[in-house]
């Protein structure tokens, strides 16, 4: 059983991340299940929308605000999230699984000495026990879990948790101030791609791999993306050898992604990059080498050469749009 439930609204740049409202969602519904209450915990300066977290089911936002804390600041936002949950009385905890929300949630498991499951994929119940299933293994199994303690923690994988349809409410917005942040570990500057899709919360992606030959054909990569209105990813050998930024990464050492659609371009399908997209809803591959594993876990192949086949996808998809 449950007497509270906590969502960690995760913001960048005062701009909610979808995962986190997946994350509402998810903290609504266990709500619901077991007849308490869902409330949210936002970090930040200057967040924008935060009443829209209402429309995921959440009645009441908890805004604690710091000029300080408009970057992250895993000690500060750590102790705000933990002592917030000890004052509320929450026992269930949620973040999306983003690269905060791994960082975040460990240090509040700790503070909290609760229990932790991460990288859930679903979650269900058994009895009166929440049951999540997460992947093991490189992704190649996947593993009921329950998480003992009285206090929980859990991370969503972004874009696993069906929100279904959505309300008409808003959430009460309550602003705290915070004196004195521990800002003893905090981000001092964050860039970013200007106009380009995280690949992390995308529900379209194509990625390239060594199969593009080289960075100066990845524009292949764009051009089928822009048509699809996706997100841009590449392999661990690509981005090792400098052709594309960490920040498309997908794979274990990379970016996890779960999108509708994942179109892999010249991608041999290597454990490490499988690990990192196999959840992904409908997977399209595109390789010349037949006997290529991608195509074990592809729902769509297509043997073939990609400079060939790419151009002539685009403009099809072109025409379908017109």
């Amino acid at each position: 059983m449950a007497n509270k439930v906590l969502v960690f609204i995760e913001q960048r740049n005062g701009q909610i991340k979808k995962a986190s409202l997946e994350a509402a969602k998810a903290g609504s519904d266990i709500a619901a299940k077991y007849g308490c209450e869902a409330v949210a915990v936002a970090v930040g300066n200057e967040i924008e929308e935060l009443s829209k977290v209402g429309n995921y089911g959440i009645n009441k936002v908890v805004h604690f605000k710091n000029a300080d804390l408009e970057n992250y600041s895993t000690s500060a936002y750590g102790d705000v999230v933990a002592d917030y949950a000890k004052e509320a009385g929450a026992d269930i905890v949620l973040f999306g699984n983003t690269a905060m929300g791994k960082d975040l949630s460990p240090k509040v498991a700790v503070k909290l000495d609760a229990g932790i499951a991460m990288d859930c994929v679903n979650v269900d119940y058994d009895g009166d026990d929440i049951l999540v299933t997460r992947p093991v293994y490189a992704g190649k199994a996947l593993l009921n879990v329950k998480v003992k303690p009285a206090n929980k923690v859990f991370t969503l994988r972004p874009n696993v948790y069906q929100v279904g349809d959505l309300s008409d409410s808003q959430a009460e917005v309550e602003v705290k101030e915070v004196a004195e942040p521990n800002l003893s570990a905090k981000v001092v500057e964050l860039k970013k791609s200007e106009g380009k899709l995280d690949v992390a919360e995308a529900e379209v992606i194509v990625s390239g791999g060594r199969g593009m030959k080289g960075p100066e054909h990845f524009n292949l990569v764009e051009d089928l993306a822009d048509a699809l209105g996706a997100a841009v990813g590449a392999s661990r050998a690509v981005v090792d050898a400098g052709w594309r930024p960490h920040s498309e990464q997908v794979g274990q050492t990379g970016k996890v992604v779960s999108p509708t659609l994942y179109v892999a371009l010249g991608i041999s399908g290597a454990i490490q990059h499988l690990a990192g997209m196999r959840s992904s809803k409908y997977i399209v591959a595109i390789n010349k080498d037949k006997d290529a594993p991608i195509f074990q876990i592809a729902d769509y192949g297509i043997t073939g050469d990609v400079f060939e086949v790419v151009p002539a996808l685009v403009e099809e998809i072109k025409k379908v749009k017109e």
